[in-house]
């Protein structure tokens, strides 16, 4: 807010002339309306300052760009089939029992 330091309101010189003539300004004295037919200079006030709060909305647009990255996970389950082998040995003995020859 801006406010003036000093007002100037009695410094501020203006000719004002009423319908009937020149307005003397000793016998215009406020308040208004004065006991003559002449019109009383306007009083300069100090400049009253209004602050008038505006809300501006603004739209902004955001990219959000998304990459997917598939993973494949490649699962090899080993299994173990045993195959059977067979095999046989056949031994062979032989015997002699009371020999006579020699």
């Amino acid at each position: 807010m801006l406010k003036n330091k000093e007002c100037e309101r009695d410094s501020f010189q203006m000719n004002y002339q009423s319908a009937s003539g020149s307005c003397d300004t000793a016998n215009c004295m406020p308040p208004c309306p004065p006991p003559c037919d002449c019109m009383c200079p306007p009083v300069c006030e100090c400049p009253q300052n209004q602050v008038c709060h505006r809300v501006i909305n603004y739209t902004v647009p955001h990219i959000m760009p998304y990459h997917t990255t598939v993973v494949n996970h490649h699962v090899y389950n080993h299994t173990y089939t045993p195959v059977y082998s067979y095999s046989e040995v056949d031994e062979v003995e032989n015997i002699y029992q009371n020999r006579c020859c020699k």
